[in-house]
């Protein structure tokens, strides 16, 4: 089965994926937020790499950016105003 993603600008369509691939990818993220409070996207990118790659079929930092979008979109994670480099925290509403 395949799920529409989500940009969060509204402008932009998202991708259509597997959604058995994204929610591996997105429980990986997540647990990776959790585990880390906070996180910059690049370290967020190479670490979803370093735990999907052994097994993952695809492009994980391709899969990773997409479904963070996604996840931005629905309100479950969000940008950190001004951080640069980007940071990430999961949203205080979800």
């Amino acid at each position: 089965m395949k799920i529409q993603l989500l940009n969060p600008d509204q402008a932009k369509k998202g991708a259509t994926i597997d959604e058995e691939k994204y929610e591996v990818v997105k429980q990986t993220i997540l647990d990776i937020i959790d585990e880390r409070g906070k996180i910059v996207f690049k370290e967020l990118m190479e670490e979803v790499t370093l735990r999907l790659k052994p097994t993952f079929e695809g492009s994980p930092s391709w899969y990773c950016t997409a479904v963070k979008l996604d996840l931005e979109a629905r309100g479950v994670i969000s940008r950190i105003p001004g951080s640069k480099p980007q940071q990430i925290v999961r949203s205080r509403n979800a």
